[in-house]
């Protein structure tokens, strides 16, 4: 009877610890699954990120080369014939504004924008600069940098707080850019019909 209650005993405590171990295995499964969606749902969001900067890029160049196209022209062709058709002065004017204000914002929205401030690995730190942000780290010491970039990879809640900023910020940038090329599109567009209407008027007042 003893040696049986002894049995029953250490199956008892087998079975707890079992029970235990497994437990602590579920728990390490659900951290890791947490982990990777956490992961997932960061590379996902730099990659649309960096998809739609490009995409607001190519529609800056293409604005950008348009307009230049169209000035060239104007100035090559239609400026010589101004001293003889006087009427075309207007429209002219009209068309090189409609081309050159989307030219100028196109190339706004294009320009790389820098900061001139110099950040220190304190300010890192004190959450003062972004340590994963080109614009905020190229002032520091090579040494500083790493430091930094290993104090943060040391930290993974501090970690994925920066990744959070630098994610904001990239999307304070690409809502600067579209909101340029928003203005560019618009003024081209309006601008194209009312240039057009201004020289078909005048031309039909004159002849």
């Amino acid at each position: 009877m003893e040696e049986e209650a002894q049995q029953n005993f250490t199956s008892a405590e087998e079975r707890e610890s079992a029970g235990n171990q497994q437990t602590v295995e579920d728990d390490d499964k659900k951290t890791g699954s947490r982990k990777r969606g956490i992961s997932d749902m960061f590379r996902t969001s730099y990659r649309t990120h960096v998809e739609l900067s490009a995409i607001a890029d190519n529609k800056s160049n293409i604005m950008i080369s348009i307009n230049g196209i169209i000035i060239s022209i104007i100035l090559a062709t239609i400026s010589p014939k101004l001293d003889a058709n006087p009427w075309l002065l207007w429209p002219t004017v009209a068309i090189l504004l409609t081309c050159l204000t989307p030219l100028v914002y196109s190339i706004r929205a294009a320009r790389p924008r820098v900061s001139n401030e110099d950040y220190t690995l304190d300010d890192v730190r004190a959450n003062r600069a972004n340590i994963l942000f080109f614009g905020n780290f190229y002032t520091m010491d090579r040494s500083e940098y790493v430091e930094g970039i290993e104090e943060l990879m040391a930290d993974s809640e501090r970690l994925y707080d920066t990744m959070a900023r630098d994610l904001h910020g990239l999307g304070q940038v690409l809502a600067r850019k579209y909101e340029l090329l928003k203005v560019a599109y618009d003024v081209f567009m309006y601008g194209a019909i009312i240039s057009v209407g201004f020289f078909v008027i005048i031309y039909l007042t004159i002849a």
